[in-house]
Formats: structure tokens, sequence, C-alpha cells
């Protein structure tokens, strides 16, 4: 076996929930609510201050199939016994509060973006180390931006078939 951790993953087929859901498929659902509900104003939790980083999943599969199919010499040589995990990430950190700004303007919301800071934070910083599969050749394809913005328009079309 070949074992990989990801890190916050987002795509099609996220669960939406507003209080039980990841913040990208929170936020994507909060924006594109306000705008359908030509609502003046979005709150999203916390101090906006915290960084995380986002890998779109097609991304994530794409690092799955390619450390799969690695020679056995070249996956070797770069894991240990002890620590065989393969970290897979963007490599890339946003704040919450830009990450807002940047669904915001995917979906097309005009108003205003407020932080609710008596909402948790959590950690401030999530950052991975994707060095070693980027050593061995591989690199996201999918730009946050971009993926929000698939993510956001399989929502629109999706919505009577999301998990809420």
């Amino acid at each position: 076996f070949r074992s990989i951790m990801p890190t916050n993953l987002f795509g099609p087929g996220d669960n939406f929930h507003k209080e039980n859901s990841h913040v990208v498929p929170a936020l994507i659902r909060k924006f594109h609510d306000a705008v359908c509900n030509r609502e003046k104003e979005v709150v999203i939790w916390g101090s906006g201050k915290p960084k995380r980083e986002f890998l779109h999943v097609d991304d994530m599969a794409s690092a799955c199939l390619f450390v799969l199919d690695l020679p056995r010499s070249i996956y070797d040589s770069n894991t240990q016994p002890m620590q065989s995990h393969i970290n897979v990430g963007s490599g890339q950190e946003i704040s919450i509060i830009e990450l807002a700004k940047m669904i915001a303007r995917v979906s097309g919301f005009k108003g205003k973006i407020t932080l609710d800071r008596e909402k948790p934070d959590g950690l401030m910083r999530k950052l991975m180390d994707s060095g070693r599969i980027r050593k061995m050749g591989w690199v996201p394809d999918i730009s946050l931006e971009d993926g929000l913005t698939q993510t956001f328009e399989w929502y629109k079309k999706s919505r009577g078939n999301v998990r809420y």
C-alpha cells in the first residue's frame, strides 16, 4: 500500500450543510444563498485571520494516481518505514477573510462581509509540507479560484441534489 495525507479538500459532491460543513462548502452556500435572496451582508465565523491550505478533489485524485504509478524504487527512496505517508497539498495558504472575498467574487455577491468574532477561529495556521510529492514531480493543476468557480457552478446546478 501507499499512504497519502491530503490537506483540506473541496469540490463537487461536498457537504454544503449550513452548520456542519467545512469552510469552503459552507461559504459557497452562504454566498449563493445571499445572492439568491438579495441579502446585503454575509456573516462569517471568527476573526478571518486564520490561514488554511486547500486542494481541489480532482487534484487529489491526480496525486493518488501519480503516487500509485510511481516505480517502487522512487517511492521507497522518498519514504521511510516509520514515515511512509506523503503529504498532498497546494503549497499555498489563504486567510479565511481572503477566501471569503474570493468566494464572494466567484458568486457575484456585492454586499458586506461581516466577521462574527464570537465564533471560534480554530488553529491560526494549517499548511502542509508537500515537498516530497513535488520533489517526485507532482504539482496541482487547479488554482484555488478556478476550483472555487467550478465548485460554485456545480453547486448552483446541483442544488436540489446536494447534501445538507
